[in-house]
């Protein structure tokens, strides 16, 4: 036995002392899967930031500074929430594109999200301030949301394409994407229903301590920008003359309408339907963005394997149904799980969708590329809070309801001739973008 050890053959000792011992071997984590785990991270922060607002946006609007005898875009309530969250996101429409043109002509992603999370942050602690000066009018504070809108989609956005950069099935990374924004949104939801009961502009100083540490986290990855560089009328003349990439915009717009529309009227009408505080609206909130953020990365995994066209289009077909399903739950149970339905459906969604923008995308326009599915995205989140708002305050809360659902059903079905034509499950599978 000792001579054959000796001559270089295994033993059956060898065979089992490697087999007891390869318990013990550490496990090995690619870089890739390092950065996925890292960027996730960022994403998670960036919106977790953002929801910390939201469940207390009355309270916080009042402390800022709306006030009907002084701003015309402050007459109730409503009004002063909704311009407070529009101003954000229609930054986000404006310069989003600006991030992704700027990173893919430099060919870096990684100094403009630094930059983009830390002007983030200057831009909530600037926010914080304004109940201690006492002088500002509150059109003076919608034009710092704007600046701050201006600086947080510029982290958010190339993050996102930085996922995008990554190997590893576009599905798994934008299912990564997906489980970060879904944990973001479903705990910075109820957390910052806390932390406004304890001070209406905790959650503005959290938001800014977080973008802080996104900045320093993400100065230490790896800049996985392709190489080439092409010029911003290259970029844009690439990104025109794919079609296709309406599909997963026009998506985009209606999925996130939803999510606008949820986070401004969904959280008054739960409020004055059930009598909720925002502690715990921001729960009922988390019932949805629990199951999304989840069920994200398997789904986001799943749509690598059956193709993009079954979750995008019988996804959002149910998805919309069980908005409509919210809207009619007579009590906070049902519509709790109501929301968790919701939440489900929106993760098989969700991933699926960005990762079409990954397939359909040539590699050199990524971030251009996402950053008009994001404009998309933030479009509409405008269209939520504009149309759910002016729909709900015309019409009431029912027929909000009817028009958000039946826009996200009527998308679904509109597309599924596009969706067969194009046999768009196979040519992702079959695309070599989609392998890298």
């Amino acid at each position: 036995m000792a001579n054959d050890a000796s001559n270089g053959e295994r033993t059956d000792g060898d065979e089992t002392d490697a087999f007891i011992f390869s318990w013990f071997e550490p496990l090995v984590v690619h870089s890739s899967d390092r950065d996925r785990l890292v960027l996730a991270a960022v994403v998670f922060a960036v919106l977790f930031s953002q929801l910390l607002l939201y469940p207390g946006i009355a309270t916080l609007v009042d402390v800022l500074g709306a006030d009907a005898a002084s701003s015309p875009v402050a007459s109730t309530t409503l009004d002063a929430s909704m311009w407070f969250l529009v101003s954000e996101f229609g930054a986000y429409v404006v310069f989003v594109g600006v991030w992704g043109a700027i990173s893919d002509v430099t060919g870096r992603r990684t100094p403009f999200i630094v930059l983009s999370a830390l002007g983030g942050a200057a831009s909530y602690a600037a926010l914080a301030v304004v109940p201690t000066l006492g002088t500002i009018p509150f059109e003076g504070v919608l034009l710092l949301r704007v600046l701050q809108g201006a600086m947080t989609i510029g982290a958010f956005s190339l993050t996102m394409t930085m996922l995008m950069d990554l190997d590893g099935g576009h599905g798994r990374n934008m299912g990564a994407a997906g489980i970060a924004i879904g944990l973001g949104a479903a705990m910075g939801a109820p957390i910052g229903g806390q932390l406004t009961e304890l001070d209406p502009v905790a959650p503005l100083l959290a938001a800014a301590t977080l973008l802080v540490c996104v900045g320093l986290l993400v100065s230490r990855l790896e800049d996985r920008t392709p190489a080439s560089r092409r010029t911003a009328r290259a970029l844009l003349e690439g990104v025109r003359k794919r079609p296709t990439l309406s599909l997963p915009y026009a998506f985009g717009f209606v999925d996130r309408m939803t999510a606008g529309f949820f986070a401004l009227v969904g959280t008054l009408y739960f409020q004055e339907t059930f009598n909720l505080d925002p502690g715990a609206t921001g729960l009922l909130l988390a019932c949805f963005f629990a199951p999304f953020a989840l069920l994200q990365y398997p789904l986001g995994t799943l749509s690598d394997r059956i193709g993009r066209t079954i979750p995008v289009v019988v996804g959002s077909a149910c998805y919309g149904i069980g908005i409509l399903g919210v809207g009619a739950a007579p009590s906070v149970g049902s519509a709790a799980g109501a929301m968790i339905v919701v939440g489900i459906l929106g993760a098989l969604v969700s991933p699926a969708t960005m990762a079409l923008v990954t397939d359909l995308a040539d590699e050199r326009e990524r971030g251009t590329a996402m950053a008009g599915f994001n404009v998309a995205g933030s479009l509409g989140f405008l269209g939520g809070f504009l149309i759910g708002g002016s729909v709900a305050g015309s019409y009431g809360y029912d027929l909000a309801f009817l028009v958000v659902g039946g826009l996200e059903i009527a998308i679904a079905l509109v597309t599924i001739p596009i969706f067969l034509r194009l046999s768009l499950e196979s040519g992702a599978k079959s695309s070599p973008q989609a392998d890298r």
